[in-house]
């Protein structure tokens, strides 16, 4: 053999051995669905154990940190498994959360965390801290079973490989066995969480897990490895869109009933888009003013934008349905026009991204105490900008949906809570029906 065959073999030898590795390890898909290396090092990427698949990450639930918990102040969780229950609608194989140490004043120690399917789903009169068989899993940070969360900060856990099924609620449980100060939660969750006294982090069964929360402590995101969506739909809004009204356990809120549509939409090859939907509602929520403290207690739409909405996980598109807060709570008569350009700087932080944004007209609120002739007034203007296409790439008439027709100022007795301004679960069902999901598809108007 000649010297110049012989490195000819040595060259193709090497090149199946390239191959070949490449077809062993495969490549990981990131955020947004582009691959990266076999070791997950994709520049900006916050996880960088993401197994191999063919499906993308999206966003499969969130919630918006709100406050600071009253009455942790000293000891915080210290000693105490907190069991949140949260709810998907996508499946997944795959899954990744974040928690929350935003409104600590010191760094949380978290020794110990999971992940499991619930064995069965809330049906309005409570759910469970119990594990479906062999779903538990164990989280790790980088690698490592505890994690410090830095007072203010955040982290994000290693992916681990569950089999979450779609409509399902999921288990994700924490043991701090230290003070760590104020317990960063998200209010009026609609859904029923748990704790138990000592480490039970990784108790299938469910029966420590004694003491009932209305809350979300620390956990602020689930992502799950998905083919189920190609990307995911950020909420951002109120009281209404957080649902408080909702019947407890039952997931009625509205954006459940958008994502649901998606869900069954896909499942019947519509040409509608395959997005998850996650909801970054906070009840008294406000386009402009900020809570009391620091951190903010509840932080405006604009203050809190980048981090509950452009953070999130593969967003696609961004829907807004903020503003009556900024009506009903002003101690004087607020002006439409502010309210309106708060409204455009929404639009504006979404487009420098690329991201469409579908906005809704604020629903009428006539017999709530903060209701009167004068805010009415302010509140039909703002709905002309809306309406006009002043303000969003598109537009959901949530107003016009759920109205009384012979009383505009008013919601439809069997939309109405019972508050005159929250909806009933009729109310917030019609509220997914009327969204059309063809807003979901396009780009962003440039010139709004």
């Amino acid at each position: 053999m000649t010297r110049r065959h012989g490195y000819s073999l040595l060259a193709a030898i090497v090149t199946l051995i390239v191959a070949a590795s490449a077809v062993l390890y495969g490549v990981l898909t990131s955020d947004d669905g582009t691959s990266t290396g076999a070791l997950g090092t994709r520049r900006g990427s916050h996880n960088s154990a993401a197994p191999a698949s063919t499906g993308l990450w999206v966003g499969a639930w969130a919630a918006a940190p709100a406050a600071a918990e009253p009455g942790t102040e000293s000891l915080g969780m210290a000693g105490r498994s907190v069991r949140n229950v949260v709810h998907t609608g996508v499946a997944g194989t795959s899954a990744r959360i974040t928690l929350s140490n935003l409104y600590g004043q010191s760094p949380l120690t978290i020794t110990h965390a999971t992940i499991a399917v619930a064995a069965s789903r809330g049906t309005g009169s409570g759910g469970t801290a119990a594990a479906a068989p062999d779903t538990m899993r164990r989280l790790t940070f980088s690698g490592a079973p505890s994690v410090v969360v830095p007072a203010g900060g955040h982290v994000v856990s290693d992916a681990v490989r569950i089999a979450v099924p779609q409509d399902t609620d999921v288990l994700v449980t924490t043991y701090s066995p230290t003070p760590s100060g104020p317990v960063t939660l998200h209010p009026h969750a609609r859904q029923v969480s748990y704790v138990a006294q000592g480490d039970h982090t990784e108790d299938v069964t469910g029966t420590p897990y004694t003491e009932r929360t209305p809350s979300w402590r620390y956990l602020t995101a689930l992502d799950l490895l998905s083919d189920q969506a190609d990307g995911t739909v950020v909420v951002l809004g109120d009281s209404i869109t957080d649902g408080i009204t909702s019947t407890v356990d039952a997931n009625r809120r509205w954006t459940d009933v958008l994502s649901e549509r998606l869900l069954a939409a896909g499942a019947e090859h519509r040409d509608v888009p395959r997005y998850s939907v996650v909801n970054e509602g906070i009840s008294g929520n406000q386009v402009l003013a900020d809570g009391l403290g620091r951190p903010a207690d509840n932080p405006s739409g604009l203050h809190r934008f980048s981090r509950d909405v452009l953070d999130r996980t593969n967003v696609k598109v961004v829907v807004v349905d903020l503003g009556i807060n900024d009506i009903l709570r002003n101690r004087r008569t607020p002006e439409p026009a502010k309210i309106v350009n708060g409204l455009r700087s929404l639009v504006r932080q979404a487009h420098a991204r690329g991201l469409k944004v579908v906005g809704a007209t604020l629903m009428p609120a006539a017999g709530h105490p903060g209701w009167s002739t004068t805010r009415e007034a302010v509140r039909q203007q703002v709905n002309a900008a809306i309406r006009a296409g002043d303000v969003y790439d598109a537009v959901v008439d949530f107003d016009r949906a759920l109205r009384d027709p012979h009383d505009p100022r008013r919601l439809r007795a069997a939309y109405d809570s019972g508050d005159h301004l929250h909806p009933s679960d009729l109310g917030f069902r019609k509220m997914g029906e009327v969204f059309d999901l063809g807003n979901l598809w396009g780009t962003v108007q440039r010139g709004v």
